[in-house]
């Protein structure tokens, strides 16, 4: 079996990599903006809910907590699909770390701008989706590329649960051909190209919604 074909074989999987990597990024998108919005409240009972999510995941292993939800949670007669499975562990998890980078980015937009935007009478939600969001977006990228990555690293965890990404497909071949060398090293390349495409999509997406003439802090 040349490594041409070995490609082909694990490209069944790849749909799958790339299908669990944007679900559990996206997951983890909506998890860090709601932490990040609620966040600026400013109700400390609030506050220490939201302090305490984000030690709790950030803190507990993904195939752990990936375990509790597909495995424990059947025992008290809840059924979770192993995709499911996958965005309420790895996608919670990465929410818990961009809603820092939320956090952190929100904090780097200018107070003058929100000060120019109440003195022209806008009101608090139009200053957050027109001036503080859209800035905070552009300063999450670097962290949210990191994150993305992250995910993209954790995905193989999907074969555990009955997912056939790419991971589960080279095992299988493995067994089947005992060529363990040629085959993950083809998975380390297929990983790879995914990185990148993924990469240079978000960064043509920043470049694209960059504000000409303005400099990041």
């Amino acid at each position: 079996m040349d490594i041409a074909r070995i490609f082909g074989l694990l490209g069944t999987g790849v749909g799958y990599t790339v299908l669990v990597t944007l679900a559990c990024s996206a997951t983890g998108v909506i998890v860090g903006l709601a932490i990040a919005i609620l966040g600026r409240l400013g109700w400390r009972w609030l506050d220490v809910l939201l302090g305490v999510f984000t030690y709790v995941f950030r803190g507990i292993p993904v195939l752990v907590l990936l375990f509790i939800v597909f495995f424990g949670l059947p025992t008290i007669g809840v059924g979770v699909p192993p995709l499911v499975s996958m965005m309420l562990s790895l996608g919670l998890i990465t929410g818990a770390y961009l809603g820092e980078v939320f956090r952190g980015a929100l904090d780097s937009v200018e107070a003058s701008e929100v000060l120019a935007a109440e003195a022209m009478g806008m009101s608090r939600v139009q200053i957050f989706a027109y001036i503080e969001l859209p800035q905070m977006l552009r300063f999450s990228v670097p962290g949210m590329v990191n994150e993305f990555t992250t995910v993209l690293k954790y995905s193989p965890f999907g074969y555990t649960v009955g997912i056939p990404e790419v991971m589960k497909q080279a095992m299988a071949l493995s067994a089947a051909t005992l060529r363990g060398v040629e085959i993950y090293f083809a998975v380390g390349l297929v990983y790879f190209a995914i990185y990148k495409i993924l990469v240079t999509a978000i960064w043509a997406l920043e470049k694209r919604c960059r504000v000409p003439g303005l400099t990041e802090h």
